[in-house]
């Protein structure tokens, strides 16, 4: 059984911390520094210059982006907020009884915060109210992969660069 709204609207409930809103074209800026921050640690020893690498990720950026919406139908797409700025993102699709968490990042400044954690964690709460599943893919040296350790994910594959875990309800 699902609760009632959407993911995003239901995890606002519980995260009184930060807000949460679609994302619009206007966040497009926004969001590509967000992704090339995910990635500055990855590039740091590529010997491209600051323009060269900036190119690469708003096109890696794009790609993932359009990836994600011809492949998710219907994925809830989510800027995080806290005091009317925006600080990150969250994408979520549901399926049947599967709810994917298909992306979350903050912005550098507010990583280690607790703020991930309270979005998963609420998002956690959600799944094991509807008796759903959340899988997630995670590349193995990601931090959150602490995280997801200590919540009880567990592996269901490894698919080479990413694991593909999940959290069983009963587990959540």
């Amino acid at each position: 059984m699902t609760g009632g709204g959407t993911l995003a609207s239901r995890l606002a409930a519980l995260c009184p911390d930060v807000s949460l809103r679609v994302e619009t074209d206007a966040d497009r800026a926004f969001l590509s520094d967000l992704y090339a921050s995910t990635r500055d640690d990855e590039l740091a020893h590529v010997p491209w210059d600051a323009a060269t690498k900036r190119g690469f990720l708003g096109e890696q950026f794009t790609l993932q982006h359009a990836h994600y919406v011809k492949n998710y139908v219907g994925a809830e797409f989510v800027v995080i907020e806290q005091h009317g700025l925006p600080i990150g993102r969250i994408y979520l699709y549901r399926k049947g009884s599967e709810i994917r968490l298909m992306d979350i990042a903050l912005v550098p400044e507010k990583r280690g915060q607790g703020i991930g954690r309270a979005l998963v964690e609420a998002l956690a709460r959600i799944a094991r109210d509807d008796g759903a599943e959340i899988t997630l893919h995670v590349e193995p040296n990601n931090p959150a992969m602490k995280l997801y350790d200590r919540m009880g994910f567990r592996l269901i594959e490894n698919r080479g660069v990413y694991l593909f875990l999940g959290l069983k309800p009963e587990a959540a």
